[in-house]
């Protein structure tokens, strides 16, 4: 036929009109066919609907609560309301696919059975993981949020997890951070303690010096030897003495009480700086502040959003088309060749 109308076998306009015309009733029947069957296998009968649900988040930029809150120096003092951004936001969906979120959701909401999964089927955690990650997703939007996205047969469910996702993230990131918060607060627990016992014991010792008589060195010092020389005028002989022997515990006890003393001044400055430390490792290991801004929290879906039959089925028809046209115009084709050689 197409022989007739277009001996080149090009494929113009009006031979391929032809040609349609020609095959017209395969090239509508078949795309009809895929059209009714494409209709029938992509509704919930053969494929099971799902429910989408999404929260939208921003991260912080705050790690440390003590630094955000009680640290005086600007160059270390961060804004608790800032949002985070493209390093917050990796290290949040790095947290999000982390192992630690994944197995407490498939153990609350009990996903192995929710799945249809088999307890005693073949490489059953790597069925439930796949399940988990085509069903569960976590991206970063344009805007530095991050995305997460749950899609279940279930709408509530869907929504929940969603929710409960968001939730975990700041248990999991929290739990990460204090684990290395704590061990920080215990060493610089450690190390102020022993600066209080040190300062303790140093003051204990002054005690006693100043119940040996030593108070003030220099003072006592300038005073004692001032009242000597007047008394050595005044020819005083028990009051020189009694000075000379105040004197002589001054000389002895002098020189300890001063080092120790200027310790002492030295060891508190220390003191206060550990305490400093201490506080803020305190916080930041008792402590906790949410590590995200909700923008969108996940809600109860009213229509389904898998599958979408009408592209399920414009795709079948007209991929059935196309596969008609192109398998009718090579048995076309064939078949002018075989006559051509019939007719040698």
């Amino acid at each position: 036929m197409i022989n007739k109308v277009k001996g080149s076998r090009e494929f113009e306009s009006t031979s391929f009109l032809v040609f349609l015309h020609y095959w017209r009733k395969p090239l509508i029947i078949i795309p009809l066919i895929a059209l009714l069957a494409s209709g029938i296998f992509s509704g919930p009968t053969f494929i099971t609907p799902k429910y989408k649900s999404t929260v939208i988040l921003f991260p912080t930029s705050t790690n440390s609560i003590s630094k955000a809150l009680l640290t005086e120096r600007a160059g270390e003092k961060q804004d608790v309301m800032q949002f985070g951004e493209d390093e917050q936001a990796e290290q949040l969906l790095q947290i999000l696919n982390s192992n630690k979120i994944r197995d407490k959701i498939i153990d609350k909401y009990n996903l192995m059975e929710h799945y249809d999964i088999k307890k005693n089927a073949n490489y059953r955690h790597t069925k439930l993981y796949d399940a988990y990650a085509e069903n569960i997703t976590f991206r970063r939007t344009e805007y530095m949020a991050v995305k997460i996205t749950v899609l279940d047969k279930d709408a509530q469910m869907a929504a929940d997890i969603a929710n409960d996702i968001a939730n975990q993230l700041d248990s999991t990131k929290n739990e990460i951070q204090k684990e290395r918060a704590i061990k920080a607060f215990k060493i610089v627990k450690t190390e102020y303690l022993k600066q209080k016992a040190y300062i303790f014991m140093m003051e204990d010792s002054l005690t006693k010096l100043r119940e040996l008589g030593v108070h003030d060195y220099e003072s006592q010092a300038e005073m004692m030897n001032r009242q000597l020389a007047i008394e050595l005028a005044r020819g005083n002989k028990s009051g020189i003495s009694a000075l000379e022997e105040k004197l002589e515990v001054l000389a002895k006890y002098g020189g300890p009480y001063v080092s120790i003393r200027d310790a002492l001044e030295f060891e508190k400055k220390q003191l206060s700086v550990v305490k400093s430390k201490y506080d803020e490792a305190k916080i930041d290991a008792e402590e906790v502040l949410p590590q995200k801004f909700i923008v969108d929290n996940a809600y109860k879906a009213e229509k389904k959003s898998y599958p979408i039959r009408w592209i399920i089925v414009l795709v079948s028809v007209v991929s059935s088309f196309l596969l008609v046209v192109l398998v009718l115009a090579v048995f076309d084709s064939l078949s002018g060749q075989t006559k051509k050689k019939s007719l040698k």
